[in-house]
């Protein structure tokens, strides 16, 4: 698709395939890739064919980031973008999957994106970390995904030292899923979409929907005592019934996604 600045936007099939194209700027974000990514986020979540989406960075970046030469030259900017920062970090109504493809380093806003993914499969080699204190800036939303991501302690010495850590680490702490060499990123993230794809749609969002808004809920018995909208259209669906009578007939089921 040709709406879009700094990012390209491919649709095959079921799934959204975002790529940041930034490369002479380690696909830094600026402005303008703020509000392409708010579009095609925009697109991905109204759009009732598309099922999952993979975001990724040309060249051998993944993101480094926010911009800092445009800040230097404009200063600090006001706008706002539905879905946040990169269109995705405050979209909390999102239930359909996004995987991270990290082919590059992603440090800064570029981990924040990775965090806020729901599964990331990342190439050996991989440098994350927070350096915004380094040139005087905080990570701001980031450090709230990050305390919840990995133990205090850990997120405390990543947010402070502002040091990188590999992709090693980043495994350790569950930051991402996999890792895998360079030749490997597409078939192994190819493998997980196929994963999702195999599910009944509203049960892959409703079951989306049930973890994160359960996490929000502050104990267990709240969680439980929650209304999850997705989760009682998909139990009640018609999908619901074609899973089983698949099942018994040993074929494929044939999702409807009602």
């Amino acid at each position: 698709m040709s709406d879009y600045t700094h990012i390209k936007v491919e649709i095959r099939g079921q799934v959204m395939r975002i790529t940041l194209n930034r490369p002479e700027a380690m696909n830094a974000l600026n402005v303008a890739t703020h509000q392409d990514l708010s579009t095609a986020f925009d697109r991905y979540a109204s759009d009732d064919s598309l099922r999952v989406a993979v975001i990724t960075g040309a060249g051998k970046a993944f993101c480094a980031g926010s911009d800092l030469k445009e800040k230097t030259e404009s200063g600090p900017r006001s706008q706002t973008f539905k879905g946040g920062y990169a269109g995705l970090i405050e979209r909390f109504d999102l239930y359909k999957p996004v995987i991270a493809a990290v082919n590059g380093h992603a440090l800064g806003g570029g981990l924040e994106i990775v965090m806020a993914c729901d599964l990331a499969v990342a190439v050996s080699g991989v440098k994350f970390g927070f350096p915004e204190p380094r040139v005087g800036l905080v990570a701001t939303g980031a450090l709230h995904r990050l305390a919840r991501h990995v133990p205090l302690k850990a997120a405390m010495d990543i947010a402070l030292s502002s040091r990188t850590f590999s992709s090693e680490r980043a495994l350790e702490y569950g930051l991402i899923n996999a890792i895998v060499s360079a030749d490997q990123l597409e078939s192994e993230v190819g493998r997980r979409v196929e994963e999702i794809l195999a599910g009944a749609p509203l049960a892959v969002m409703g079951t989306k929907q049930m973890m994160l808004k359960g996490l929000g809920a502050g104990s267990i018995e709240a969680a439980f005592a929650g209304e999850y909208d997705l989760v009682e259209k998909a139990v009640t669906g018609a999908d619901a019934r074609e899973g089983p009578r698949a099942f018994a007939e040993k074929r494929k089921p044939n999702w409807r996604g009602v």
